[in-house]
């Protein structure tokens, strides 16, 4: 029984591991895109290699502990948390490896005005919170602060609504800036679509914690 409580805490870690490097490549993500930073860029696209890495690792562990353990109760809904979990986490990091491709293969900098217009900040800074509630909730069993990720996903979820009608008007204004326009509507959609990712983790961890299900039941 140690033993198994010895690879539980291993991939306890490794997905703490995979939490910490898939913000990392989300920070440095937007830091790429609002910079115009195509080394930084690069870096981004470059470590995707080891989330592919860290992916797999987490997906065999998991599959090797349900093998050699036959988890029951808790020790199964915190091995089916983690492998959703680590799932959505490799899909955040697709994300961010598509808006740091766009930095390297479309070089056209983004107007300041033009990412102040769609609250772009503002989203970042939410998916940033979103991020801090999701590692408070799955280090601490914090079942109160995973719930508060919902409520920060509508925030996103309204920025992107609104971010249509704002390029639109900003085109109006100016045509020369479609192409930028439309890379960065490209960009609001895959932070839109982090928020949902992140969303779904949350409520993966109040599975694990307080076995209750979540999904198809908030469609109120």
């Amino acid at each position: 029984m140690a033993n198994a409580t010895y690879q539980r805490e291993v991939i306890n870690q490794a997905g703490f591991d995979m939490l910490t490097l898939c913000l990392s490549q989300i920070e440095k993500a937007k830091e790429a895109f609002v910079n115009h930073d195509s080394d930084l860029a690069e870096e981004v696209m470059n470590i995707e290699n080891r989330v592919n890495a860290l992916d797999i690792k987490i997906e065999k562990d998991c599959e090797k502990f349900i093998a050699l353990y036959n988890p029951v109760a808790i020790d199964l809904r915190f091995i089916m948390a983690i492998r959703k979990m680590n799932f959505d986490l490799e899909r955040i990091a697709d994300h961010a490896y598509g808006i740091a491709k766009y930095v390297v293969d479309v070089d056209k900098e983004i107007p300041d005005n033009l990412i102040k217009a769609v609250e772009f900040d503002e989203m970042f800074a939410t998916i940033m919170d979103m991020f801090e509630l999701v590692h408070d909730a799955y280090e601490n069993k914090n079942v109160k602060a995973a719930r508060k990720v919902f409520k920060k996903d509508k925030i996103l979820d309204k920025i992107n609504v609104n971010s249509f009608k704002v390029i639109e008007d900003e085109i109006k204004k100016e045509n020369a800036i479609i192409a930028e326009a439309l890379v960065l509507f490209s960009v609001v959609k895959k932070f839109e679509r982090v928020g949902d990712l992140l969303k779904n983790i949350a409520e993966e961890i109040i599975f694990y914690i307080d076995a209750e299900i979540l999904k198809h039941r908030r469609k109120k």
